[in-house]
């Protein structure tokens, strides 16, 4: 009988199903029995933790003990399957070893059972992490927005996720260790490439150091207005963050066009926030008159300030005397708004309701003038 290019007889056939009916005969029943234990563990064992999660989730007006026996869950089952799988490697493959000269056996330091309780150990870290970041946000969710150590939407993101790799960190290394696994070779290595990457991508680098500092100072937060600095021609110079993240910053101006600016760029120039101090603002409109008519423009101008809407009465708008030019007088209204996003309209209608107001009554705007005498001087004779 040809069987693979080769001669193949019925009685090799023969001896392989007897080795294999010789080595399965005393394991299958053992390995029946785990599994059995197994599943009856695993699914009933689930059922009653899910089910005492929502008991007790139903009388608790927090969430951290319904994610905590989630976490549970995930554990216990995680468990169960390792031990099954711990207890079937045991039974089928044994303590591995190696034969020594003189017919001995020296069975290795670590087994397949140890390996498998390593790989216990990394998995039971990531329900660990998903606990670890729930506590986070809950912990965000907690503390009063208006105090200092408010988590917003741009801090809370980057801790959730520096606390999960930390957590998930922790476990691959307790698992490399109990595999018994040098870590200090491996983290030397990971020094030389974290060195040589930081050397390739030192503009990266930087803008994600920028941006840790940008979390850590707060010079502004999503939603803030801020002065723009890179905003193309003929396009507003100011603009609303809707995203702060690791590299770069995201800023929406008023004419809904979206500017990514690095966040190195962001650390190295003057921030001007709109809105951090809060609502209102003091808003300077310059203006200009004639000498004869100073007077009667700060009289127009506050009556002006006192019609528009947003303009608080108090503090009360004022006008001084700037300064004086080739022609003109110059003054400037300086009124407190109450919302710092209206700067642009307050700002837009008190001058037009000026102007209009200068000329009703009279009060003659400046423009350059220039005297030009002639000289004439008599023929000569």
């Amino acid at each position: 009988m040809e069987f693979l290019g080769g001669e193949f007889r019925i009685e090799t056939l023969a001896e392989w199903w007897n080795l294999i009916v010789a080595y399965t005969s005393t394991r299958w029943l053992p390995s029946l029995g785990i599994t059995v234990i197994a599943l009856v563990a695993y699914f009933p064992g689930g059922w009653i933790l899910r089910w005492l999660r929502r008991r007790v989730a139903s009388r608790t007006a927090t969430d951290l003990d319904d994610a905590l026996l989630r976490a549970i869950r995930k554990v216990f089952r995680i468990t169960v399957v390792s031990w099954a799988a711990w207890r079937l490697a045991d039974i089928w493959i044994g303590i591995l070893g190696t034969e020594t000269a003189d017919a001995g056996w020296v069975p290795y330091d670590k087994q397949p059972g140890d390996w498998i309780w390593g790989i216990w150990i990394g998995l039971i870290f990531l329900p660990i992490s998903g606990l670890v970041a729930h506590m986070v946000r809950s912990l965000g969710s907690k503390v009063d927005p208006d105090s200092n150590m408010a988590l917003d939407e741009t801090v809370l993101p980057m801790v959730n996720r520096f606390a999960c790799l930390a957590v998930v960190a922790l476990g691959i290394l307790l698992a490399l260790t109990h595999l018994g696994l040098e870590i200090a070779p491996l983290l030397a290595g990971a020094g030389v490439v974290g060195l040589a990457l930081s050397l390739a991508a030192k503009d990266t680098l930087s803008n994600l150091i920028a941006g840790v500092l940008l979390v850590i100072d707060r010079p502004f937060k999503v939603g803030d207005r801020i002065e723009l600095w890179s905003a193309p021609r003929e396009t507003g110079s100011w603009g609303d963050v809707i995203d702060i993240g690791l590299r770069a910053t995201k800023i929406k101006n008023p004419d809904n066009l979206v500017i990514v600016v690095p966040n190195n760029e962001i650390m190295q120039r003057d921030i001007i926030n709109y809105t951090m101090s809060g609502g209102d603002i003091r808003l300077r409109i310059p203006f200009s008159c004639t000498d004869k008519g100073i007077e009667l423009a700060k009289q127009l101008l506050l009556e002006v300030a006192e019609q528009v809407r947003g303009v608080k009465l108090d503090p009360a708008p004022i006008v001084i005397v700037r300064g004086y030019g080739p022609s003109q007088v110059n003054l400037e209204l300086r009124v407190w708004i109450v919302e710092a996003r209206e700067r642009r309209r307050i700002g837009d209608e008190i001058t037009e309701k000026a102007i209009l107001a200068f000329t009703e009554a009279g009060v003659e705007i400046p423009y350059p003038k220039r005297d030009l005498y002639i000289k004439q001087s008599e023929a000569a004779s």
